[in-house]
């Protein structure tokens, strides 16, 4: 589904990403590992079209994604979640949802002043569908609040609850466990094995706690200052010397 090859980018004459290559198929989470630094986030905002590469290609489902940008990525089918909290803080919880709705609205202005009939009955699915998001998400007996009242991590999962209001067929979550405590964390992979369980989607899931992806990602690149020191399985990941060196405080052998 995403096909990430050989990818560089650069910020000025410092080289961020150097050839980094990444797949995640249909219907599979991988996560990226990896220090603060070491890429990650650079290559996040590639996929998304916030900066060009300058060497190598990204396709999802075949189509080029270089040179487009972030609204048609995500009109494309890919739906995101930010490392630093975006929420439109002074609207409630339900509206924060529904606003992503709006991106596959069908109606004109015209007819949104004159409130005609089709109006009514999209606006009428939307928040039914954002309250069914909000339910899986443990959020619906919150939607009247103000987004900027609820605790750290139920603003994570809101933010996971507008992203999938766009029906993403790929899902990119960046550091989404930043900032939280471990009770906080326990919720968070919890709603992140429903996205895999039961929204079937292919997830790009953006990290540095190895604590949190070993459990619910299939495969696991290792990323340190641009490379990828590591490609496989978790259990491959978590015994390769380099990243039991770089993160683990191991020692390479030989």
């Amino acid at each position: 589904m995403l096909d990430v090859s050989n990818i560089e980018t650069h910020y000025g004459n410092i080289q961020a990403l150097k050839g980094i290559s990444i797949e995640v198929p249909k219907g599979v989470m991988v996560s990226v590992l990896g220090a603060n630094g070491s890429g990650k986030s650079t290559l996040l905002r590639a996929i998304v079209g916030l900066i060009g590469p300058s060497n190598g290609t990204i396709r999802f489902e075949g189509r080029l994604l270089a040179g487009r940008r972030p609204d048609h990525v995500a009109a494309l089918g890919i739906g995101r979640t930010f490392q630093n909290i975006r929420l439109f803080k002074n609207l409630s919880v339900l509206d924060n949802v529904r606003v992503a709705g709006y991106a596959r609205s069908r109606y004109s202005a015209g007819e949104a002043i004159l409130r005609c009939g089709r109006c009514r009955a999209e606006e009428g699915r939307i928040r039914d569908e954002a309250l069914s998001l909000l339910s899986r998400f443990g959020l619906a007996g919150l939607s009247g609040e103000a987004a900027r009242n609820l605790p750290y991590g139920p603003q994570r999962r809101l933010e996971i609850a507008r992203a999938l209001m766009l029906r993403p067929r790929l899902l990119l979550l960046d550091e989404p466990a930043a900032g939280m405590n471990p009770s906080e964390i326990v919720e968070l992979n919890s709603a992140i094995r429903l996205l895999r369980d039961d929204f079937g989607l292919a997830i790009l899931l953006i990290e540095h706690q190895m604590s949190l992806v070993m459990g619910v990602c299939e495969r696991i690149a290792v990323l340190d200052f641009g490379e990828t020191i590591a490609f496989g399985p978790p259990e491959e990941v978590r015994r390769d010397p380099k990243v039991l060196a770089a993160y683990l405080g191991g020692e390479e052998e030989g």
